[in-house]
């Protein structure tokens, strides 16, 4: 069974910095893409950033000046750092990961419970 867990989402003023963090346990072989989506009242999931196994990334054109996602293949961790958050930036943020449980490869995807940033004054 696989879980991701995020931490780090809480309540940042217009301009502020948080740091999402995202822990991949359970039965893991290997781990291809990691992402994170968000979903504001009202609004459809977004992809966010995404991170590849090589270390390879891409964002959405909103946040890419702003956002850096990273990730530790050794802890199976990805990270999402947020600066000069707007109160547009305020959501839930999912993490998302496309991993192989076994030695057969079989990819499949999974997603945290989501952890909540808000941005406001």
């Amino acid at each position: 069974q696989v879980q991701l867990v995020e931490s780090g989402g809480g309540l940042v003023q217009p301009g502020g910095s948080l740091r999402l963090s995202c822990a991949a346990s359970g039965s893991i072989f290997n781990i291809n893409n990691m992402a994170w989506y968000r979903q504001a009242p009202g609004k459809q999931r977004e992809l966010v950033a995404v991170i590849a196994k090589s270390g390879r990334t891409n964002y959405l054109h909103s946040v890419e000046d702003r956002f850096t996602i990273s990730r530790d293949n050794a802890k199976n961790t990805v990270y999402l750092q947020m600066t000069s958050l707007k109160p547009e930036d305020t959501a839930l943020y999912y993490c998302n990961a496309h991993l192989a449980p076994y030695s057969d490869l079989s990819v499949y995807e999974y997603w945290g419970q989501g952890t909540q940033v808000t941005v406001s004054s």
